[in-house]
């Protein structure tokens, strides 16, 4: 039987160790540009290899792709995807919002998730069974309580959250105050935690949305491919370096009608 809670407890544990080493260098380390744009600091690096090297002595049998190791999805039942700093450029500037993303693949499908943001001490994470034939039940939490996205309908005075590449979306009567956030998992986390009723991401990358998939089903929210490409399963031996995800979240189906013409056209920018 699979122990969801004795995997939640061992890579909480993981990232805790991990966070307080990141902690130590907040804010003052320099970063270097990767041939994709993204930045990259030693401490991305350090944080990568640690992750990997404590997830592969915790669970042998499982595969790994992470963003600054192997990024090719191996032939396991079982694989993690590591992002092991997500929002490197808050993390140089100092800016408090960037998380380590940890998520669970069974059969090329997120099915557990967890993110820990440090400097907020918040820890998320999330066990969706889906149509996966796993047991148990499906749950999202935040420092171990039950959270779900809200049911109230877009105001004025709701949040919808945008990533650097989907601003023009303000050149147009917007149903929601925008805001951007700099992390990917975590603007998509706050619809989960029913902060957010939607956000929206132009181009992120597997590691950015492999343990945030599972926490946003799990906490009732509605996940949308803007470019109409199934996101899941993942197919073994194929590199998943360059291909991003145009991505919708929002807190409920009824909304998908009504932010999807709004940011559809974010697909191109992928």
């Amino acid at each position: 039987m699979t122990d969801w809670n004795a995997i939640a407890t061992t890579v909480e544990a993981i990232t805790t160790e991990v966070g307080a080493k990141l902690l130590q260098d907040f804010g003052q380390v320099q970063a270097s540009e990767k041939a994709d744009g993204s930045l990259v600091t030693r401490s991305d690096q350090w944080a990568d290899n640690r992750l990997r090297e404590a997830i592969a002595q915790a669970f042998p049998d499982h595969g790994i792709l992470s963003e600054e190791g192997d990024q090719t999805f191996p032939d396991r039942e079982w694989c993690w995807i590591i992002d092991p700093l997500d929002g490197t450029t808050n993390y140089t500037r100092g800016l408090p919002l960037w998380s380590i993303s940890l998520g669970l693949l069974y059969q090329g499908v997120p099915v557990f998730g967890l993110i820990d943001v440090p400097p907020l001490r918040q820890t998320f994470q999330g066990v969706w069974i889906g149509a996966s034939g796993l047991p148990g039940t499906s749950r999202a939490r935040l420092n171990h309580q039950p959270i779900q996205t809200t049911p109230d309908d877009p105001s004025s005075n709701h949040f919808f959250n945008l990533c650097a590449r989907s601003t023009a979306v303000m050149k147009q009567p917007f149903p929601c105050k925008i805001r951007m956030l700099g992390s990917a998992s975590y603007n998509l986390l706050m619809v989960a935690a029913g902060v957010a009723v939607g956000g929206v991401e132009a181009t992120p990358k597997i590691w950015d949305i492999a343990a945030v998939w599972a926490i946003v089903h799990a906490a009732g929210g509605t996940w949308v491919a803007l470019d109409n490409q199934p996101v899941f399963p993942l197919q073994p031996g194929e590199n998943y370096r360059d291909r991003s995800y145009p991505t919708l979240v929002v807190s409920r189906a009824e909304l998908v009608d009504r932010f999807q013409p709004l940011v559809g056209f974010l697909a191109n920018k992928a």
